[in-house]
């Protein structure tokens, strides 16, 4: 799965035969320097196919593991993601860096979420994720164990949260969004986003505590 994300960039980012056609843009950036999201988008819209494929390799795993836990289905998970960088390349044209790229793409991700959920009777929570990496071997069985356990009820108590609570803590967690950039996103005012995000974080923080 992974190596087919890696493999699609270089395809979504050649979709336009006019950037096929032109010359990538000479950028010469100071050793060390790591460009902004919106500065490589932009030189993106100029002809930079690199930039495109820098922004891709950069966002594609904290993307794809929010729209796996969001959908906690890994088909729906991979037909999104590959909605999403179609649509923000269809989008290049009108792109103007009023706000941070990641507000940009997150608002993307969720609305196409939304979409396919509304499409798509097949969607469903009762499908595993995939499996995440491997125990650090250093640990010791005993926290091993629990470590699986805890995992275990928070992936639990997330399928259970009512799904703006969800999106909210995924937003947070997964792609480092703010309170003001949910609310964004999400297309909720600011005390709505901040409540979704405490409850959230107040029912899974329970969920994951040893059970008595």
């Amino acid at each position: 799965m992974a190596l087919a994300r890696e493999a699609t960039a270089q395809e979504l980012a050649t979709q336009d035969p006019a950037l096929c056609s032109a010359a990538a843009l000479a950028y010469a950036p100071p050793m060390g320097h790591r460009p902004e999201d919106s500065a490589l988008m932009l030189r993106y819209v100029d002809g930079d196919t690199a930039a495109f494929e820098t922004l891709y390799r950069r966002h594609k795993d904290p993307l794809y593991r929010y729209l796996l836990r969001l959908s906690r289905h890994p088909a729906t998970a991979e037909d999104v993601f590959q909605e999403v960088w179609g649509k923000i390349i269809k989008a290049r044209d009108s792109y103007r860096p009023t706000a941070k790229f990641t507000t940009f793409m997150y608002r993307v991700a969720h609305n196409c979420f939304i979409d396919h959920v509304r499409r798509n009777k097949r969607h469903s929570n009762n499908t595993e994720l995939e499996p995440e990496s491997h125990a650090d071997n250093s640990e010791s069985p005993d926290m091993i164990t629990e470590r699986s356990l805890a995992k275990e009820r928070l992936s639990q108590a997330l399928l259970l949260l009512p799904e703006e609570q969800r999106d909210a803590f995924l937003l947070h967690e997964e792609a480092g969004l703010s309170i003001d950039q949910i609310a964004s996103v999400t297309g909720s005012n600011r005390e709505t986003a901040k409540s979704r995000l405490r409850y959230a974080v107040s029912k899974l923080r329970n969920a994951i505590q040893e059970p008595q």
